[in-house]
């Protein structure tokens, strides 16, 4: 992934991009103002595409994480594939309320492992760092989806959590196993970390002080910030970091894209 020079020396390695999908009107859009440590929303609007980074100071290391909500891509499949290969933890995400939508998260699951497999060669579909959240589960007298339900269409395997944006019913545990398949520390989960202004998580590399008190006792405590300015890296660039990784381990090819 790509690492915010600007702000802070962040180590590639440490450097993840989390890539949510899932139907419309689902919740995305508040589950990810939750993890940016936002209140819920209660009016709607449909997401174009958002995409978020927030900067952690953990342990003495930086960490950069990148949200992407690919939701205007629905009917763009190009444009979805080239954003599925180059997420590296994946949040597929619907409504209790809404069967459809488990069938479309199920049928993104299927397009996830297919187009990682792709890239990376493989002849059976790729393993890869998904959590799947039945979201609305204060809707409860509109409930039509069953835990058995999804049992019998998700892998055994793939995290399952019943989550409410508005209540924060699940949100917790869903972060927590997000940041484990990611390799992320457990304190990314916003329950473990506290959030700061921008300039003062800045201060921390600069040597300067910071607003809520002195850099060492900052250091001493998960800290992390929201960048305001953060953009999506051009699909140009995208492009490249899908060629260069489909490269580390074959022989240069077309791009699986299309």
């Amino acid at each position: 992934m790509f690492a915010s020079e600007k702000l802070c020396p962040t180590k590639i390695l440490n450097c993840h991009r989390i890539v949510v999908l899932g139907a419309p009107r689902v919740g995305k859009t508040n589950i990810l103002q939750r993890f940016l440590g936002k209140d819920f929303e209660e009016s709607y609007e449909p997401t174009t595409e958002d995409f978020h980074r927030k900067l952690f100071h953990i342990g003495g290391e930086a960490y950069q994480v990148d949200l992407l909500d690919a939701a205007s891509e629905r009917d763009f499949p190009a444009k979805r594939r080239l954003s599925i290969l180059t997420g590296d933890i994946f949040l597929l995400v619907f409504s209790l309320d809404d069967m459809e939508s488990l069938n479309e998260a199920c049928e993104l699951l299927d397009e996830i492992k297919a187009a990682k497999a792709k890239l990376l060669k493989l002849k059976q579909p790729a393993r890869v760092p998904v959590v799947v959240c039945g979201n609305k589960a204060d809707l409860d007298s509109e409930r039509v989806v069953r835990r058995s339900d999804v049992g019998k269409i998700l892998d055994e395997d793939i995290p399952l959590f019943e989550t409410s944006a508005k209540t924060g019913t699940g949100l917790d545990a869903m972060f927590r196993a997000l940041a484990s398949l990611g390799g992320l520390p457990q304190e990314t989960s916003p329950s473990r970390h506290q959030v700061i202004p921008i300039l003062t998580y800045r201060s921390l590399y600069v040597g300067q002080r910071g607003r809520r008190g002195s850099r060492t006792r900052l250091l001493s405590a998960p800290c992390a910030a929201v960048d305001p300015l953060a953009r999506r890296p051009s699909f140009n660039s995208d492009l490249r970091l899908v060629l260069g990784s489909s490269t580390k381990h074959n022989k240069p090819e077309k791009c699986q894209i299309q």
